[in-house]
């Protein structure tokens, strides 16, 4: 299986989820603050530097006030 950072796919989500984040009028510390998380770690998530897994994608959802499907639609 190849990596999936630097793949479009990968990339599609990264600018669905910073979009999201965007439109909701949230900052990376305001949303790292809903997660629980160190502003850095959504920094690294958005510069495509980490991987994001399910849980985590369900849970910025929930954070962002969307609908999980939308994002794997971007992915199709």
């Amino acid at each position: 299986m190849p990596k999936t950072i630097g793949d479009e796919r990968h990339q599609a989500l990264i600018s669905f989820l910073v979009a999201k984040r965007v439109s909701a009028g949230v900052t990376q510390a305001e949303l790292a603050a809903r997660l629980s998380v160190y502003q850095s770690h959504i920094a690294r998530l958005e510069s495509g530097q980490r991987r994001l897994d399910v849980i985590e994608l369900l849970d910025l959802a929930d954070a962002l006030g969307f609908d999980p499907q939308e994002a794997i639609q971007v992915l199709k």
